[in-house]
């Protein structure tokens, strides 16, 4: 068979081109515990996504989090936005159920890339929020995709999720991909000076179901 066409079955029984190849597979000691860390490499473009796993997630109902990249914030530790905090507590959630998924995704910027988001940074400076500066960059507001998330729990054998977000886009999109949902898990949102702006857009603009740490009256860890 050629490999390019080479296809698996989705739970209603069709027979769907594989977009991804399993490219590593390895344990990860940190400071959470012992993870599994499997590779996954998109056949056409070579893009590498990242399943973080804890224990044994095959079967149903198992905690999920699928996140993009943002460079900015995990590594730069830039204020702007909340998810390097997101991450973080996806990942404590996961350690302390001791079982479960992070799917890291690279799809900077909601999908526009490292130096389109800094561009549109630049927008906001000048007074712009997060989907207008999108926008006039040429961009929608939001070109995140998740029939690869879907993929990979398929390769996981995770059947169904809870899945951790805030994100209602998200949650259909995963749906729309074949990804069956139990529950959402909403994981509340720290809050400071820099961000307070974006995070009040993004549930006005796209009713993400955001509830601050100040808003539940609990202190910001800086995470």
């Amino acid at each position: 068979m050629n490999e390019n066409v080479v296809a698996m079955a989705d739970r209603s029984g069709r027979r769907e081109p594989q977009l991804l190849e399993l490219y590593a597979d390895a344990p990860l000691p940190t400071h959470r515990g012992l993870f599994r860390t499997v590779v996954f490499r998109e056949k056409r473009t070579g893009l590498e996504h990242v399943a973080l796993v804890k224990g044994d997630v095959g079967g149903d109902a198992t905690l999920v989090r699928v996140h993009s990249e943002c460079l900015t914030s995990e590594v730069l530790g830039s204020l702007k936005c909340d998810c390097r905090a997101q991450l973080d507590r996806a990942l404590d959630a996961i350690a302390a159920r001791g079982r479960g998924v992070l799917l890291y995704l690279r799809q900077e910027g909601r999908g526009i890339g490292l130096g389109n988001k800094i561009r549109a940074y630049a927008l906001q400076a000048r007074g712009h929020d997060t989907y207008e500066a999108n926008r006039l960059l040429g961009f929608d507001d939001d070109l995140r995709r998740y029939d690869v998330a879907a993929e990979m729990l398929r390769h996981l054998d995770v059947r169904s999720v809870q899945l951790i977000t805030n994100n209602p886009l998200k949650l259909d999109g995963l749906v729309q991909a074949g990804v069956k949902v139990r529950r959402r898990v909403a994981l509340p949102s720290p809050s400071n000076p820099h961000s307070e702006h974006y995070l009040r857009v993004k549930r006005e603009r796209t009713g993400h179901l955001i509830t601050t740490d100040d808003e539940l009256g609990v202190a910001p860890t800086g995470s």
